[in-house]
């Protein structure tokens, strides 16, 4: 079989009802074109055209002269261009339409098999380099991605959800959205996002699972925001919550920071020593992960009986509390250290310390669930999030923030085509 470009193209995009008649290399004006093959196209003999609209066959109503152009993936920088002259149909039910085709929808100049190419590369590069390197436009790049995302949306399988995650993201100055991902065992991915971090917003996002989804729900990690805590007791009962480990750190590691800053200001009206200048921070590590200065500079501070030095050993000592694997023995340790954070006279830690006591019974889940979930899969994933944020920044929409954090995170299925080009 001779390898001319249509033979190609039969092979890889056969097109029903169409046939692939002539391949004219065109040579382009000037010093930096780049040379074109037009691809004609032609309906086969006997066959039906089918509503642009409904998809039916319909009989022809005329066949207008003006020919169109939709650019195909190019063969290495030769680009390929379809041109045919689209027939008009008289569809009973929707009128005249223009007839269907099935290398390209709607008035777009791009075909199908190129907008699936260009999302794909979009995952790898930003959309930007995506539209340089195969010579179209952001909006083509933009617009394929968008189609690729509603098709993987509306196809994507739901079922078998057994843990969620459930956090908030900062996307833009000022701006925070909810974010809820699936974080099972082989199927870690973007379930949906929303806007604002509110109650309300949650409770639509569950709405949208579905409450026969959500009786499947076994597990579901959160942070200590009481706007989520309502939310998961009220819609998901059912589920064991789990507290976000990462976040009980952070607030552990921000009321060490109050505690210093404090303490600094105290030593410099009082005119002693900056004890604590440049370990901030030392103060917000953990012990294992300073530096050789660090470690000299708080073994010189172990006598000088500093709140911030007691508040830092408190909030180490309590890390050895996800060592237990039962939950009775975790539940006597977490007591014990919060009636020692109760006696320490640090306003900032015992806010934590009660708020911790306060949601005692979730906190000991993440034992009861045998430490198979937590947080950490959720932060991983918010990671990739913000980097993808990170390689399309300068996006003025939020529906394009959504559009590339759904295509990079949420693992959707793409339209199918008889023939991979990626």
């Amino acid at each position: 079989m001779n390898l001319t470009v249509t033979n190609i193209l039969k092979r890889v995009l056969p097109l029903k009802g169409f046939r692939y008649h002539s391949a004219v290399w065109v040579d382009g004006a000037g010093v930096e074109a780049q040379a074109i093959i037009e691809v004609g196209l032609a309906a086969r003999r006997g066959a039906k055209a089918c509503c642009g609209r409904c998809g039916r066959q319909a009989p022809g109503y005329d066949r207008p002269e003006k020919v169109r152009c939709w650019q195909f993936i190019s063969f290495w920088t030769i680009q390929i261009y379809f041109v045919y002259a689209p027939r008009r149909v008289e569809c009973g039910r929707c009128g005249v339409r223009v007839e269907r085709l099935p290398w390209a929808s709607g008035k777009l100049h791009v075909c199908d098999a190129l907008r699936i190419f260009l999302a794909q590369w979009a995952r790898l590069l930003s959309w930007q380099e995506v539209a340089n390197r195969f010579q179209v436009q952001w909006n083509d790049v933009y617009g394929a991605v968008k189609w690729v995302v509603r098709y993987g949306l509306r196809h994507r399988d739901l079922s078998g959800i057994r843990a969620l995650g459930v956090d908030e993201v900062c996307v833009a100055r000022g701006k925070l959205w909810t974010v809820v991902y699936q974080i099972d065992q082989g199927a870690r991915r973007l379930l949906w996002i929303g806007k604002d971090r509110k109650a309300a917003t949650l409770a639509m996002i569950l709405n949208r699972l579905g409450r026969a989804r959500c009786a499947t729900v076994q597990f579901i990690c959160s942070d200590m925001w009481q706007g989520y805590l309502g939310v998961i007791a009220r819609r998901l009962p059912q589920a064991l919550h789990i507290l976000d480990r990462f976040h009980i750190r952070k607030n552990l590691g921000e009321a060490i920071d109050q505690i210093r800053r404090a303490e600094s200001h105290a030593l410099a009206r009082a005119g002693l020593a900056p004890l604590l200048k440049k370990l901030r921070w030392a103060l917000l590590k953990r012990r294992r992960n300073w530096t050789a200065k660090e470690r000299r500079r708080m073994r010189e501070l172990l006598g000088c009986g500093l709140r911030s030095l007691r508040a830092f050993l408190l909030v180490e000592s309590f890390d050895h509390f996800w060592t237990y694997n039962s939950p009775t023995w975790a539940d006597k340790f977490l007591k014990g250290w919060c009636q020692r954070v109760a006696r320490s006279r640090l306003a900032p830690l015992q806010r934590v310390a009660k708020a911790l006591a306060k949601h005692r019974a979730l906190l000991l889940n993440y034992f009861i669930a045998r430490k198979e979930y937590s947080s950490g899969v959720v932060e991983g994933l918010n990671n990739k999030l913000k980097l993808t944020l990170k390689k399309s920044y300068g996006f003025r929409t939020d529906l394009a923030r959504k559009v590339a954090l759904y295509h990079a995170l949420a693992h959707l299925p793409e339209p199918h085509l008889t023939h991979s080009f990626f």
